[in-house]
């Protein structure tokens, strides 16, 4: 058997080095342009890019060549660690195209969180196809790799030259991957790795790569000035100063049941320009606002994030209370019982929690963080449909449950709940809105008119599909409350829209583009107030006897993701810890703080926290939230014990 040559090196060694250190750069470069092109759907768009900033996409091609470089001499073969790394760049591009083309937003380092649930992800995403520029740019990367194939006698490298070369490159991208490193490399390059930024700008300004990079080294959340135990116990001592400033509320004369029902995508479409409805697709909602309490509902998010949004509810916490990149799904496990969540402070009082979902158990880590937040049970798709309540009709509508049937699910388990003599706090969040929004979701059907003189028909038919399932969900929550006015056990709804859905039209753009509410699809050119309307849905708080909402019938009152809880526990009269009840005074000053966008507690936006027109007070109580939560998530927890003590 004659055994198989190997490929005879070409040249003397220092030509071959040279030229497999430029490879692997010419490569790299390559790789860089190749992902923006994918990204930003237009060649000329990437050289716009460099042209202004020259230096990222030399840095990004740096990144790329490294790890080709490394590669290469680990291999021994240039051009297959090339088709590696390209492989590598080219996907990661399609996931940021999937996701913006999912709700809008480019992909960050906190939705690596969700790898493990790719699958699920694009189940419910819809039908998804790579664009044109994807496959122009594998094509041109083809190119690229057949290149060092036809050279790749001048860079192959051999024995010591090889060893010594793979010990020196793997130091080096080690290097540019670690935090010195990444902060040397920032400023040769001129790359600020120290700010912390919104998304979208940050991908507008470095591109994708870079910026998924600059999060990985960006500085550690960074402790108050002067953090030690007796800054703690200050701090600790305000807070108890500010809420004695309260008088202590009365016991509840009654406990009532808790629904709170986060809907899919649910808004008040009819606010949207330049749409005309035959008759008012959300009757049973504006019927409800003159019993209940209700207003704008600011989100924090658009056309995704419902479970950042569930953990903002039940836990206080948000994004920007940790270092850039952390996904608040996925913390460590001991991170969920810092402080008592918003389900215990109800458990305490002899409430059972329990959770529904109609889906199933796969996304944002909920079977793990849920238990931890008190509560008792989780209940899913198949669970739901394994209680066996009367019910007729179908359990699916369009391509998930009922809503109808969901609620129906809701109302047998707190019935269950109240027979064994414990009050119930429900948590159910629905799936029937849910994208996608293809035409055909729910057969073409739509039970209310539209028309609009602005959009084609083909558009409509997408906005349509929308309509349907908001009506949809507006008759569920009216069947609902008709069930709880029949029934004699006290019972207060909490019914809020997650997000607004991302709805694009045929051309790509979203039909908030279309209407007018927005200049484009990419946040960066948007106003606070634009940001503040479209991130933002609507609320209700009702309850099947009028005294348990304390005077407060017929009410308008803005409230957000963060200020959800602590109103509900102001309403209900409900014993709190420390850390709720500094959370409710937090919200009175402060209903949103993100990258993105800062809104304070009168409902007024602004690009952020240090353009917004904030008392000493309330810039007071936002540093102390901080002070406390660093503590609990970052420092010695010196005063998270105390947090969780009732408050006197």
């Amino acid at each position: 058997m004659k055994r198989q040559k190997r490929p005879r090196a070409l040249g003397p060694v220092w030509l071959r080095w040279c030229m497999f250190l430029g490879g692997s750069l010419c490569m790299g470069l390559a790789v860089a342009v190749a992902v923006q092109w994918v990204v930003t759907g237009s060649l000329s768009i990437v050289w716009e890019w460099f042209v202004k900033w020259p230096t990222y996409l030399l840095l990004t091609g740096v990144l790329y060549g490294a790890v080709v470089f490394t590669l290469g001499a680990l291999l021994g073969r240039l051009w297959l660690s090339a088709i590696l790394v390209g492989v590598a760049g080219l996907v990661l591009s399609l996931v940021d195209y999937f996701k913006t083309a999912i709700n809008g937003t480019p992909l960050v380092l906190a939705d690596f969180g969700l790898a493990a649930q790719v699958g699920e992800v694009a189940g419910v995403a819809g039908e998804l196809h790579p664009p044109v520029d994807f496959w122009m740019a594998l094509i041109a990367l083809g190119m690229c790799v057949g290149i060092l194939i036809l050279v790749r006698r001048l860079t192959l490298l051999t024995g010591r030259c090889r060893f010594v070369t793979f010990s020196i490159a793997l130091a080096l991208t080690m290097g540019l991957f670690s935090t010195q490193g990444a902060q040397t490399a920032g400023a040769v390059f001129q790359v600020d790795v120290n700010t912390r930024l919104a998304a979208a700008n940050s991908h507008d300004t470095y591109g994708l790569t870079l910026s998924l990079w600059r999060d990985c080294f960006l500085q550690a959340k960074k402790s108050p000035e002067g953090y030690s135990e007796a800054y703690m116990e200050q701090v600790l001592d305000r807070i108890d100063e500010i809420l004695a400033e309260d008088s202590a509320a009365p016991a509840p004369a009654v406990q009532p049941n808790i629904i709170v029902a986060q809907s899919e995508s649910f808004y008040d479409l009819t606010r949207l320009p330049g749409l005309q409805y035959e008759r008012d697709p959300l009757e049973n909602f504006h019927a409800l606002e003159s019993e209940g309490i209700s207003g704008t509902f600011h989100s924090h998010y658009l056309g995704y994030g419902t479970g950042y949004l569930e953990m903002s509810m039940l836990y206080g916490i948000t994004e920007l209370d940790f270092g850039a990149g952390t996904n608040i799904c996925f913390l460590e496990d001991d991170a969920y019982e810092k402080f008592d969540a918003l389900p215990e402070q109800y458990t305490k009082s002899g409430y059972r929690a329990e959770m529904l979902h109609g889906y199933n158990d796969s996304l944002y880590n909920r079977t793990v963080t849920y238990p931890r937040l008190g509560f008792s049970d989780l209940l899913f798709s198949a669970d739901i449909q394994a209680l066996g309540f009367p019910w007729e009709g179908g359990v699916y509508g369009g391509y998930y449950m009922r809503d109808s049937y969901f609620f129906r699910a809701m109302l047998d388990r707190m019935e269950d709940i109240n027979s064994s003599g414990e009050r119930a706090f429900l948590y159910g969040i629905t799936m029937e809105n849910h994208q996608p929004f293809d035409p055909e979701k729910f057969n073409y059907e739509c039970q209310i008119g539209v028309t609009s003189e602005s959009l084609s028909e083909e558009d409509m038919a997408i906005v349509r599909v929308m309509l349907e399932g908001i009506t949809r969900a507006d008759q569920a929550l009216g069947d609902l409350t008709d069930a709880l006015r029949e029934s004699e056990e006290p019972t207060i709804v909490v019914f809020f829209g997650d997000h607004r859905p991302n709805l694009f039209m045929t051309d790509g753009d979203t039909v908030y583009t279309k209407l007018g509410l927005c200049p484009d699809n990419d946040t960066v050119g948007w106003t606070p107030e634009e940001i503040s309307d479209l991130y933002s849905t609507d609320y209700l708080i009702w309850a099947n006897d009028a005294a348990l909402l304390q005077g407060q019938a017929g009410t308008r009152r803005d409230s957000s993701i963060t200020a959800i809880g602590p109103q509900l526990l102001e309403l209900t009269g409900q014993p709190v810890t420390r850390y709720w009840a500094l959370l409710e005074k937090v919200s009175q000053v402060c209903l949103t703080n993100t990258e993105l966008y800062f809104v304070d507690g009168a409902g007024t936006p602004s690009a952020g926290v240090e353009e917004a027109d904030l008392s000493d007070e309330a810039r007071e109580l936002l540093q102390l939230r901080e002070d406390v939560l660093y503590d609990a998530m970052y420092g010695q927890q010196y005063i998270t014990a105390e947090m969780n003590e009732p408050v006197q």
